[in-house]
């Protein structure tokens, strides 16, 4: 499997969202129970969704106890009021650096250092990172087989000249 790294326009959009406090889960389900949550409400209120979105809001900085993570999924013509935790937030259109891959093939872990080292080494490097990573699916990662194999992980990022 050929996996490069690019750098893309990010259309922005809409998304309904639940924030996590505390360290990373290992196994596998990180979020599941609040992406259920948010498509549960979408179906009961009758709300058209998009793209899934994991992210981490802080960066490893921050101590576990208080990092933030996010669930979000794009909503799309929502007039349905946000509830139960779960709040409406605008991703803007941005640049990012951008790399799809299977993680039944790839580990996420060479996904994430190598997209980090691409940005911050090299003498002729045109952007750098302006934000934490997240990762964009098309649809449930846990019930669609598709949705997990083309998993994007996406870093905002500056051009620097």
């Amino acid at each position: 499997m050929l996996v490069d790294f690019k750098i893309k326009k990010f259309s922005g959009c809409r998304v309904a969202s639940i924030t996590y406090v505390g360290p990373y889960r290992e196994g596998g389900d990180m979020m599941r129970e609040e992406f259920n949550q948010i498509v549960k409400w979408a179906r009961k209120k009758g709300v058209r969704t998009g793209r899934w979105f994991f992210a981490d809001l802080d960066g490893p900085e921050v101590p576990d106890k208080k990092r933030r993570w996010e669930a979000a999924v794009e909503v799309k013509g929502a007039k349905a009021r946000a509830q139960g935790g779960i709040r409406f937030r605008e991703f803007p259109d941005q640049l990012v650096a951008s790399a799809t891959f299977d993680p039944e093939k790839v580990s996420p872990r060479v996904i994430y250092y190598g997209l980090e080292g691409w940005l911050e080494w090299g003498e002729d490097r045109e952007y750098k990172s302006a934000g934490t990573p997240r990762e964009v699916y098309k649809g449930d990662p846990w019930r669609s087989a598709r949705a997990w194999a083309n998993v994007e992980v996406q870093v905002p990022v500056k051009k620097l000249r």
